[in-house]
């Protein structure tokens, strides 16, 4: 019931008032005040009559006593509205804030709103203000958190705060209540706050100037990049995950193939009766050993791209290393008419490394460097140390690599001649193995090469493994998968460089 007399009187004050401001509801103070007064009136309404018909009669006092005590009840109600909404209106002209949104700002794309420092808004502008204020309902002399929604009220209060402990500006994505949705419109409207202090001389907040800008297409953008990426991840995971199962699935028919090749090579069975039978026996046990190198290259590529490549570190002797790689590669070597040597440097002790990926390694540099040097040639093996690190370093005076087709050595499954005429076989998978074990033993790669001069290879390992131990804490370290090159401009060199592509884990066993 004093809601409805609230209503019927705030329709006439609107009508008297001059303060009222078009559109404007009674608020929960005025709807209180009238209760009180309602109550207060109650006895005068049976009062007034009943003293007014004992003067004059009930025919003339009845009518005149109700009259009378309605008239003094309206009355006193718009007085009381009346000086309430005064008083407010008086305060905002008379306690002016500084930095109130003047006319520059109304050009200005978004909603400009001048807060006080308890967060109460004071004044709006801007050249969008009118759409916001479409939904903002009402937002002068009400607190601007009662527009925000509830889960990012926090982040409003934290940014204000922020304010009145000294900052100078606050940047706060919030998202706006829609009281009114239309079909098809969503609940919230995202929007960033860009929050100023206005100070006096001795740094006290006297205002908020803020700016309140759409950022729904930036939203929009992000839930799309943010989809693409965890495709991306999803794409990346998946190819691995086929490399890893591809290869573990042919290496076992690989194995056998092997292994009856070598029983016929060896002829435990009988002897093969034409030097023709000798020699495709030895070429099918030839391309299932190149086969299944290709495949351990693409497991261990897989492995060290997914995170699980299991380092086993542990001392042992570089020279020892640097000898079992020549003797492997010695015959190769012989049969092509290239000379391989090894120079180790005095002082060059032990290392702590992974002995099988250090041999994996040198294998791939110096079986590189075997294949594209020429009859005549020669291949060498450098291992020096300079106290705190060990370098190895494989050199050739084969073909050499042009300046402009360096930047592609490293890409896994990519070769400098790469055309389908190309004159040496491989895969393009044994230089990224290279960069991706040094980098998980924290070294550091690098390359310098002159066509028709040769090409030297170097690969820096820490001496006492620290690269590799850095994060043996938490079990797993964190490294470029691959490494991504940057040339020197000086000497034309390809150096390791620590920042780059996708990140690999190695886990120390």
């Amino acid at each position: 019931m004093s809601e409805d007399v609230a209503s019927l009187l705030d329709e006439v004050a609107s009508r008297c008032l001059p303060l009222q401001s078009e559109g404007r509801a009674t608020d929960q103070g005025e709807v209180v005040l009238l209760r009180r007064l309602t109550l207060a009136a109650l006895p005068g309404f049976f009062l007034l009559p009943a003293l007014l018909s004992a003067i004059f009669g009930y025919a003339v006092g009845l009518p005149l006593g109700v009259g009378l005590a309605a008239a003094c009840y309206m009355l006193f109600a718009v007085a009381l509205v009346a000086g309430r909404r005064y008083g407010r209106a008086t305060v905002s002209a008379e306690t002016p804030l500084p930095g109130l949104v003047d006319q520059s700002f109304q050009t200005c794309p978004g909603l400009f709103l001048t807060l006080d420092p308890t967060g109460m808004v004071r004044s709006t502008g801007g050249r969008d203000r009118e759409i916001y204020l479409g939904f903002l309902r009402e937002p002068v002399l009400r607190p601007f958190a009662e527009h925000v929604h509830v889960s990012d009220r926090i982040a409003f209060a934290q940014g204000l705060d922020a304010l009145r402990q000294g900052a100078d500006a606050v940047v706060a994505d919030l998202r706006l209540d829609r009281p009114v949705i239309a079909a098809g419109q969503p609940q919230f409207l995202n929007a960033r706050m860009d929050m100023t202090a206005l100070r006096n001389e001795d740094g006290q907040l006297l205002a908020v100037q803020a700016q309140i800008l759409d950022i729904e297409g930036e939203m929009r953008m992000r839930d799309a990049v943010r989809r693409k990426e965890h495709e991306a991840i999803d794409a990346h995971e998946t190819k691995s995950r086929f490399l890893a199962a591809v290869s573990h699935e042919l290496r076992t028919p690989l194995n056998a193939i092997l292994g009856f090749s070598d029983i016929l090579i060896g002829e435990y069975f009988g002897k093969l009766e034409t030097d023709r039978q000798r020699e495709y026996v030895q070429l099918i046990r030839q391309s299932g050993a190149h086969l299944l190198s290709v495949v351990n290259t693409m497991l261990d590529m897989s492995k060290i791209e997914a995170g699980r490549y299991e380092l086993n570190l542990e001392r042992f002797e570089v020279d020892s290393a640097v000898t079992a790689c020549e003797r492997m590669l010695s015959l190769q070597a012989s049969d092509k008419g290239v000379k391989l040597t090894s120079r180790i440097a005095r002082g060059v002790g032990d290392v702590v490394a992974d002995e099988r990926a250090l041999r994996q390694i040198l294998i791939n540099l110096v079986g590189n460097a075997i294949k594209f040097t020429e009859e005549g040639g020669v291949v060498t093996i450098d291992a020096a140390s300079d106290g705190a690190n060990l370098t190895l370093s494989v050199s050739d005076t084969g073909v050499g690599i042009p300046a402009d087709k360096i930047a592609m050595l490293g890409r896994p499954f990519t070769q400098v001649q790469n055309d389908l005429n190309r004159h040496y076989e491989g895969s393009g998978l044994g230089l990224s193995l290279v960069k991706g074990l040094a980098a998980l033993h924290g070294g550091s790669f690098s390359i310098t090469s002159r066509p028709g001069e040769g090409t030297v290879v170097s690969v820096t390992l820490p001496l006492d493994g620290s690269g590799a131990a850095a994060a043996e804490s938490d079990g797993n370290i964190m490294v470029e998968f691959p490494p991504r090159l940057a040339q020197n401009e000086k000497t034309g060199a390809l150096l390791g460089n620590a920042n780059g592509h996708d990140e690999a884990q190695a886990k120390i066993a």
